[in-house]
C-alpha cells in the first residue's frame, strides 16, 4: 500500500484514510461491513458466519472424515482475494496480508465479545508460496473442537 500511497499528492503521498475518502463511495462502505462485521450465529451446535443452510452443514458433516472443527472452518472461511471477484489481478501480497491481519483481530474481538462461552480460534492463513494469493484466507472455529485446547 505504502507505493499506493506514495504516489497521491505529486508524490507527497497520502494516508489510507484520505486514500479511501478519495476513492471508496458509501454503497462500499455499507456492504463492507459484512466483512468486517459480520453476523455470526450459532446452528445446532456450531458457531458460523450468518447464511449456512442446514443442507450446507449436513453436506460438509457427512463427508469422509469430516470433524465439527473441519465443518466449521471450511464454513466460516474466506478468501482474501474473493472480496472482490478477480481482483488477483491488482492484489498484492501487502493487500493479503493487511486484510487478513485486520479480519483476525476483528473476528477474534467480536466472537469474544459475543460469545465469550464459546471461546474461538481465528486463523488467517498465510500459505508458504505467499505469491498464491488465492490462499490467503480467514476462519475461525470453536476451542472445544480442536485437541490442542481440550483437558
Amino acid at each position: 500500500m505504502q507505493a499506493e500511497l506514495g504516489r497521491w499528492n505529486n508524490g507527497s503521498g497520502i494516508d489510507l484514510m484520505g486514500w479511501v475518502s478519495c476513492l471508496g463511495n458509501i454503497d462500499l462502505a455499507v456492504g463492507y461491513t459484512t466483512i468486517f462485521w459480520p453476523t455470526f450465529e450459532v446452528v445446532g451446535d456450531y458457531l458460523l458466519v450468518e447464511g449456512s443452510s442446514k443442507e450446507t452443514i449436513e453436506a460438509f458433516e457427512n463427508q469422509e472424515n469430516s470433524t465439527p472443527m473441519g465443518v466449521e472452518w471450511v464454513l466460516n472461511h474466506l478468501h482474501m482475494i474473493d472480496i472482490h471477484c478477480d481482483n488477483e489481478v491488482e492484489a498484492t501480497v501487502d493487500h493479503c496480508l493487511k486484510l487478513g491481519k485486520t479480519l483476525q483481530e476483528i473476528y477474534s474481538a467480536k466472537l469474544a465479545w459475543q460469545f465469550p462461552d464459546r471461546p474461538c480460534e481465528v486463523e488467517f492463513y498465510i500459505p508458504d508460496d505467499q505469491d498464491d494469493l488465492v490462499q490467503y484466507q480467514i476462519s475461525f472455529w470453536q476451542k472445544k473442537w480442536d485437541r490442542r485446547y481440550q483437558d
